[in-house]
Parts: structure tokens; sequence; C-alpha cells
């Protein structure tokens, strides 16, 4: 008997997992909440785990030209965090009117907002890409990259920062998808994205038969077609017109009312990572005037790893984004509560796993990237220390994005802004250069002024505001 109850459970485990890969319709504000979390949380964590490759895979082919190649892409990351804000910003805006017109049985609205936001992004992104590609040996001399990183580099800022509509593309389609709950499509693109640019990245900088070695040329190449392909395939699949968000040529008409509420959600939405991705760049300069390039490149290979294992808990926080919006639409606001509570325990197993695999085992993974004595010692210590903070990441990250997936984009862009620059950079500041910590400084900072930004999200999200927000 216990034999076949075991046989009962697995077979209904691997039916949810089957369910939620293979995109499947299915109503989110009804039945039960923890299915409904596994169903969307699925392929949204396995999503961004892919997206989290692109993340380590550039870092470990990289690594093996060098400091000045690890300090390149690391510097060059954190000045496109601009193009990853604004693309984030807009996806958040999707994602909140999508599965509130969703939530509401209205999927032609739903469709018709998610290719308002594709005007906007487009418009956007050919300002970024020009700028970019014109000004990319000065964007990583403001970076406070040494001469020798900004000669050697600079092809590789251009090529990344001129693929710019590759990535806000694969961002915000995506959000159109989680909004209207499939997941799942949003997975796949990623998938073919980040798989695409595993194969490419090592024949591209090192070389193969007719193929020359290429370099950081050659990494930069590589992640902008394995982005492009991802892009590709979510245009095929979002203008067939077979899935929950079905295009018509009249939602790419100008809507001024239906723009006015995408920017009125985007816009704090944008600021909000702007803020936080802004922050990074400061502490990244901090680290790099302080330490050197041997601390840079440290710090860069402990960033990596640090958004590798965070992106798939935001996929979890997405879920709980998704939930939220729908659920508000079909006027369910306690049941978007109870989802949002459940997917905050789940993150917080996640991430407690996560820290101890930091704390303990912080050698070994960073060996993995590099063997160079002086970088390895920066990269342990901040992974370190970065990892002792994981579990009120993960409260902070589903509280501020179930508040994002309400629409209440401005309480997480304040709780940003006061808690990266009137707190962590100042702290950040005074415990690297005042106090003569140095890159150490810069390290401490970051779990602190996390703690901090978790504990006000969690505040502003139990007061419950965000249950009166209209998008």
């Amino acid at each position: 008997m216990t034999q076949t109850n075991n046989s009962r459970k697995a077979n209904y485990f691997f039916s949810i997992i089957r369910r939620s890969l293979s995109g499947e319709a299915h109503d989110y504000t009804s039945g039960s909440i923890r299915l409904a979390i596994v169903l969307l949380a699925i392929p949204m964590i396995l999503e961004l785990s892919l997206e989290s490759v692109f993340a380590v895979v550039d870092m470990f082919f990289v690594g093996k030209l060098g400091a000045n190649a690890i300090a390149t892409v690391g510097l060059t990351e954190s000045s496109i965090t601009i193009v990853y804000s604004i693309a984030i910003g807009l996806s958040t805006a999707a994602t909140a009117v999508v599965a509130r017109r969703i939530g509401e049985k209205d999927p032609d609205a739903a469709a018709h907002a998610g290719m308002q936001s594709l005007l906007v992004a487009v418009i956007l992104t050919a300002i970024i890409t020009a700028a970019g590609v014109f000004f990319a040996p000065d964007i990583l001399r403001i970076m406070g990259a040494q001469p020798e990183v900004v000669k050697e580099g600079a092809v590789f800022t251009r090529i990344m920062l001129g693929g710019s509509l590759a990535i806000m593309m694969l961002f915000l389609i995506n959000g159109i998808f989680r909004g209207a709950g499939d997941a799942a499509m949003a997975m796949y693109s990623l998938w073919i994205a980040s798989l695409i640019n595993i194969f490419l990245c090592p024949l591209l900088i090192y070389g193969a038969g007719p193929i020359p070695a290429l370099g950081l040329k050659g990494a930069a190449i590589a992640t902008t077609i394995g982005r492009s392909c991802g892009v590709l395939y979510q245009c095929y699949h979002l203008f067939k017109g077979d899935g929950i968000i079905k295009v018509k040529a009249s939602h790419f008409k100008w809507d001024t009312k239906v723009l006015k509420t995408l920017v009125e959600v985007a816009w704090p939405a944008t600021l909000q990572f702007i803020i936080q991705s802004g922050s990074w760049i400061v502490l990244s300069v901090l680290v790099a005037t302080t330490g050197g390039t041997d601390a840079s490149a440290g710090y860069q290979i402990a960033i990596r790893n640090v958004v590798f294992f965070i992106l798939p808990a935001w996929g979890l926080s997405n879920a709980a984004a998704t939930l939220v919006g729908q659920n508000l639409g079909a006027k369910e606001p306690e049941r978007a509560e109870k989802s949002v509570w459940l997917t905050m325990r789940y993150n917080i197993y996640f991430m407690a796993i996560v820290m101890l695999l930091f704390l303990f085992f912080a050698g070994p993974i960073v060996r993995i990237y590099t063997h160079d004595p002086a970088v390895m010692k920066y990269a342990i210590l901040s992974l370190q220390v970065f990892g002792s903070g994981y579990i009120f990441y993960g409260i902070g990250m589903v509280a501020m994005q179930a508040l994002n997936g309400a629409g209440d984009t401005r309480t997480p862009t304040w709780i940003n802004l006061i808690g990266f620059w009137f707190f962590q950079i100042p702290l950040a500041w005074l415990l690297a250069k005042t106090l003569g910590w140095g890159p150490t400084g810069a390290f401490v900072a970051i779990p602190i002024a996390e703690t901090v930004i978790a504990a006000a999200g969690y505040y502003y999200f139990r007061k419950g505001k965000w249950k009166q927000v209209k998008v």
C-alpha cells in the first residue's frame, strides 16, 4: 500500500512538472495556491537559471584571458545595467498590466498593452545603442578601468552595448509572457539564447579550425547572437497567434491612454532598478580604486556567482508578481496575499541553502574561474560576505516583486533610493575610505544594506495598501 501511495505521489509530481513545462493554459485565480505557485515557478526558475548562465559562461571562458579581460567583462556588465534596468522596468510594467487584464478575462486588452510596451522599448533602445557604440572607451574610463583595460576591452563594450535591442526585447517579451501566465514560453526563449551562447563562446574566443580566435570580441559576439536568437524565437511564438496572447495589427496603433498607464508603472520600476544597478556601479568603482585590478577582478567573479544564484530566486519572486497581478484583476486580493506569503517561505528555504554554499564552499567555486592567488583572495572574501545575507535577500525580493506585480512600483523605488543611495553607498564609502578597510568595506556594506531593504519591503507589503492600486 505504501509503495502504491509513493508511486501515485511520484506520478502526480511528474505530471505537475510536465504541465508547467508544456505551457498549457491554467487559471491562476482559482484552485490550489500551492499548485499555482509550482506551475508558474518551475519554468520561471528554469528561465532565470539559464539567464544566470549568461553571467558566468563569459566569465568562465574570459577568465583564461587574464585579469584585464575579467575586469573588462565585469565593468562592462556594470555599465550595461542601465539597459537591464530599463528592460526590467518595462517588463515589470508589462507583466503587471498584462496580468491584470488576464485576471479580468480580457486577453485582447492584454495583447494590446503588451504591444504598446514594445513601441516604447524600440524608441528607448535606439538612443542607448547609439550612445554605447560611440562612447564605449569613455564608459570604461568612467567606470575606473585602467588604461590597458580600456585599450583591450573597448571593442567588447561596444559590441555588448550595440546589442542592447536584443537585451531589451528578451526581457520585455518574457515579461509579457509571464504576465499572461505563459511562463514556459519565457523559459524556452532563455534556454535557446543561453545554449547558443555556451556553444559559441569558446568557439569564438579561442577559435577552432577556420574560425579565428577573437578573444574578448568573440565573447561579446557570442552573447549578442545568443540573445538575438532567443528574441527571434519569442517573436515567432508571439506573432503566430495560437497562444494566450493573440497579437493583431491594431495592437500596434499608438494608444496614448494605454501608453500612459504603462509609463506610470514603468518609470518608477525603471528608476527602481537604475537606482539599484547604479549603486552597484559605484561599488564597482570603489573596489577598483581602493584595491586595483586584482580586487576588481575578484569582485566581478563574486558578483557573477551572486547573480547566478539570485536569478533563480528572482524567478520564484516573478511567480508571486504574476499571481498578485492576476488575482487582483480577478478581485481576489486575499488570494494574492496568501500566494506571496507561501512564495516567500519557499524562497527562504532556497536562499538558506545558497548561503551555506557561499560560506563554506567559496574557495572551490572561485577556483572554477581563476587560480590567480591575488584575485582569488578578493573573490573568496567577497563571496562569503555577500552570502551572509542571502536569507534576507530572498525575503526582500518576493516582497518587492509582489508590490511591483500589483502595479505599486513607486514604493519599491523609494525603498531602493533610500536603502542604496542614502545608506549603502555612504556606508561603503565610510568603511572603505574613511576607516581604511579598502575593498572589504564595500563588500560588508552590501549585506547590511540588503537586510535593511528587505525589512522595509516586508513592512510595506504587510501594510496592504498595494491591494487598492489601479492599473
